[in-house]
């Protein structure tokens, strides 16, 4: 077997990616908010939320490596590596950059070749639904939602697969910041200035309600509210940089832009 064989993974994005590779036998500790795949919470030992870890149970799994994802688990990455411990933080904010760190894990457990095979379909299928995009008559104005109080937009990889799927985001400004505090739509009433077509939610772990964002005041001269185009994308599907928002959330996205279409084309 090439490259680690007791893998711990902080979030869900590689153990997704294992479990598609059929490496999921290395795999021996997962975030507890791990969904995808659904077997893998009976399968798998839970050993961290996301900026928290139980250090002692992961060193009691004897991991010869940890993934881990972005400067937010800096400090559960520092506590393992002053424990001799092997770990790995990706930083993937963009499709090409989430396209990157699936490649790098496949080479690192020996499945390469399958991964090239998996990455060139998803990437072939995201080629098709793009020239799907650009066909369209007219493209919808989008505000993507990822949180509610205070309202969050988008970060970069929803916002590029969301211009994959169809939409233009609205704050598109605002998708290259990394930090959701630095996504926090300051004005309110600028949302309903930019006058949105559609709202797709992702509340972060929560369920989307459209009924209270159509309740929001000033919020009944918004056409997305007046047509009744709020919808939710589930965070599982879109907010992991992993295969899922690859997949299932940028679909997700493009079947709700081809009904709108079809409604206002």
């Amino acid at each position: 077997m090439h490259g680690p064989c007791r893998i711990v993974c902080l979030t869900e994005e590689t153990t997704e990616w294992l479990y598609l590779l059929g490496q999921e036998s290395r795999i021996v500790g997962i975030s507890g908010y791990t969904v995808r795949p659904r077997r893998a919470r009976e399968e798998k030992p839970r050993v961290s939320a996301f900026l928290t870890a139980k250090i002692d149970k992961i060193l009691a799994l004897e991991p010869d490596c940890v993934f881990g994802f972005s400067d937010l688990q800096a400090d559960i990455a520092s506590a393992l590596i002053r424990q001799g411990v092997q770990v790995t933080v990706f930083n993937q904010r963009s499709v090409d950059e989430i396209f990157s760190m699936l490649w790098q894990v496949a080479a690192l457990v020996g499945e390469a070749e399958r991964g090239q095979q998996l990455l060139g379909a998803m990437r072939a299928r995201l080629d098709a639904i793009a020239a799907a995009g650009r066909a369209l008559p007219r493209r919808p104005r989008v505000f993507f939602e990822e949180w509610d109080e205070p309202p969050i937009s988008a970060i970069r990889w929803v916002s590029e697969l969301l211009a994959i799927a169809g939409g233009d985001d609205i704050f598109l400004e605002l998708s290259r910041q990394s930090l959701g505090k630095d996504r926090i739509v300051q004005e309110p009433a600028e949302i309903i200035r930019r006058q949105p077509e559609m709202v797709l939610g992702s509340w972060c772990g929560k369920k989307f309600r459209p009924e209270r964002v159509a309740a929001r005041p000033g919020w009944e001269a918004v056409p997305a509210v007046r047509d009744g185009q709020l919808f939710e994308i589930k965070s599982a599907d879109i907010l992991q940089p992993g295969p899922a928002a690859l997949t299932d959330g940028v679909e997700r996205m493009h079947r709700l832009i081809l009904d709108w279409s079809a409604r206002h084309g």
